[in-house]
């Protein structure tokens, strides 16, 4: 009988040794791969690019794919043009102002776009419980909370309070980290804050209340952000891209078909609960690039400051 448990006992620890043996080989990048750092943020943005890493969509093109999160897109695009990331995910405002400075950078795909829907976009302006704003126009003289300054979240905020028929100048924006945001609020620390889910509905399922929808104000169908590279990548390296931009694209695809596996994806990259979970409203990740809208960010970042010479979407763009 012990000859008997000890034999099971062996075949049990072998057993393991061979599933864990085999997870790892699932789990790590195919032999030959290439080692690919992306600058992200943990936003449900995306969502596309983590779930296509599961899928194993940019591993079957020879991707060993390494996401790192950050607070906005203008550290990303210094990032890429260090040579820290070869790939970036960036709104567009930040991409936008880079270009117009002379930043050798360029578009692959398209990252998010705005539901159109007023009431029901992926981005609002939000106050807390009981708060005297009501609406974009009460927003004036107040203090916003926005994840960088300077960039899409001030410009679009603006054109919010714009549309209602206020004073765009005299809105007080402050930098906050969109984690960080729901607790700004309820401190007070700001009046009314910029966030995209799942900040949006962690603070909407706490009694906020959304006072603007400020990508709809902006343009149509919005293009938010892109996926983008450095022209020293393309130069180095254009297979690399190609490969890259058509796991993204597939990924953009997959993610716009599959939206109860983009709810559960967006909870391995940032924590959420599942009343959360199941209230966020997601963006649209179509794979055409919306330009009209992008000659709108760009006319309103030029009036707003933001840009120092109009940018050159020609130049920007895929």
């Amino acid at each position: 009988m012990r000859r008997t448990l000890a034999a099971f006992a062996v075949l049990a620890t072998l057993l393991a040794t061979s599933a864990c043996t085999s997870k790892a080989k699932a789990d790590s990048a195919p032999a030959g791969s290439t080692k690919v750092d992306v600058g992200v943020i943990a936003i449900i943005d995306v969502a596309p690019i983590y779930l296509g890493k599961a899928k194993g969509f940019f591993s079957k093109r020879g991707i060993d794919l390494n996401l790192t999160a950050e607070q906005g897109g203008g550290p990303i695009v210094k990032g890429v043009l260090a040579g820290k990331y070869q790939f970036g995910f960036s709104n567009v405002t930040s991409l936008m102002a880079a270009q117009s400075d002379g930043a050798p950078l360029k578009a692959v795909a398209s990252g998010v776009a705005s539901t159109g829907r007023s009431g029901r976009d992926f981005s609002a302006v939000v106050v807390r419980d009981g708060s005297p704003i009501r609406t974009a126009k009460d927003l004036v003289g107040k203090k916003i909370g926005v994840n960088i300054l300077k960039n899409i979240g001030d410009t679009t905020v603006r054109q919010s309070v714009r549309k209602a028929g206020g004073d765009a100048s005299s809105l007080s924006f402050e930098a906050i980290p969109f984690p960080q945001m729901a607790g700004a609020l309820r401190s007070g620390k700001v009046d009314a804050a910029w966030v995209v889910e799942p900040q949006l509905s962690e603070i909407l399922t706490s009694g906020g209340n959304v006072v603007a929808s400020n990508f709809v104000d902006t343009a149509a169908d919005l293009t938010v952000a892109l996926y983008f590279t450095s022209q020293a990548t393309i130069g180095q390296n254009p297979k690399l891209v190609a490969d890259f931009t058509a796991a993204i694209r597939e990924s953009l695809d997959y993610a716009a078909a599959h939206p109860e596996e983009v709810r559960d994806t967006v909870g391995t990259y940032t924590p959420i609960n599942d009343t959360v979970r199941i209230s966020m409203i997601l963006p649209s990740w179509p794979e055409n690039i919306n330009r009209a809208s992008l000659e709108k960010v760009a006319q309103l970042g030029h009036k707003d400051g933001i840009f120092k010479k109009t940018p050159s979407l020609d130049q920007l763009l895929p």
